[in-house]
């Protein structure tokens, strides 16, 4: 099944893969552009996100402004800033404040390589994990 999403009533519907298709763990910053906190961490995720992309190709870092996007993270609740959401089509395998140094965010990923995922937790972000394939422009891209 797939699923559609439409971004404004002005624009089509977007045709969206099934959620099983998303082999990828989306490592997703939820941050907002008035926290100065978020607007300094946005280095230091772009940092890590390009020193551990090559060596764990599993990963895609995405950048998300709760307030901007609101509509495509629904109903999921953040509260503190900055919070790391990583889920794939298995599940959430964190959600959560983060303390915004690089070793924090690096140890976290460091800790899930290689480890089952747990079963899902009851956090909506299918939507959000959907709709990250197709939206480029919130990517952390790798250094060329």
């Amino acid at each position: 099944m797939t699923a559609t999403l439409s971004s404004s009533p002005l624009t089509p519907p977007i045709s969206l893969p099934p959620l099983h298709a998303l082999a990828h763990q989306w490592v997703v910053c939820l941050c907002a552009d008035w926290c100065g906190v978020c607007r300094d961490y946005r280095a230091v995720f772009e940092h890590v996100a390009h020193s551990l992309q090559s060596a764990h190709p599993q990963f895609r870092f995405a950048w998300v402004d709760v307030e901007d996007e609101a509509g495509l993270i629904g109903d999921l609740d953040v509260e503190t800033f900055p919070t790391v959401l990583i889920a794939n089509a298995d599940g959430t395998r964190f959600i959560g404040p983060v303390t915004p140094q690089a070793h924090v965010l690096q140890r976290l990923l460091e800790s899930l390589v290689g480890t089952a995922p747990g079963a899902p937790d009851g956090v909506d972000c299918a939507a959000l994990l959907q709709a990250l394939p197709t939206r480029p422009e919130l990517w952390v891209h790798a250094a060329v």
